[in-house]
């Protein structure tokens, strides 16, 4: 048996007690332990043959079982921070009325101008890129943007208020 093998058996349950002690899980302290080992195993010089191995051992655990803390914090501060709303019926029924009034706008610009608003505010095209793509100049597709814009504020007005 090599080295970091009579030690694991030597040490492991004292070590998983440990760090069960900062952790207060039991899975969460068996996995720092064999981490902790694992790491040993990859590079066992790591171990500092002036250094007393036990002393290394709880070190490192204690060091693992600290990062574990600082995930298990930061995880829980992200959980708390993110807010899933609950959709009610009548959000879905206003939400796909809304998306139909807003289909029912675009259907309604002219064909030219549908197009160049479409490419620029669903493709992220550039008006030079759209300009250059459809044959037009950069002025006929900025004339076309603003008129697209005005026809689509006039004809959703009364669901933007």
């Amino acid at each position: 048996m090599d080295v970091v093998g009579k030690h694991f058996y030597l040490h492991f349950e004292g070590l998983q007690r440990y760090a069960f002690t900062l952790l207060k899980n039991n899975d969460e302290a068996k996995d720092a332990v064999q981490s902790v080992f694992m790491k040993l195993l990859e590079n066992p010089d790591r171990l500092d043959k002036e250094r007393s191995i036990q002393a290394y051992l709880y070190q490192s655990v204690y060091h693992h079982c600290l990062n574990v803390l600082r995930h298990r914090k930061v995880r829980d501060a992200y959980e708390q921070n993110t807010v899933f709303p609950q959709v009610s019926q009548e959000d879905t029924i206003y939400n796909s009325e809304l998306k139909k009034q807003i289909k029912e706008a675009l259907d309604s610009l002219p064909p030219q101008c549908r197009t160049i608003f479409c490419k620029s505010r669903f493709d992220g095209m550039k008006y030079a890129e759209i300009a250059s793509e459809m044959n037009l100049s950069v002025k006929t597709v900025e004339v076309q943007m603003g008129k697209a814009l005005k026809l689509l504020r006039g004809k959703l007005k009364s669901i933007l208020l």
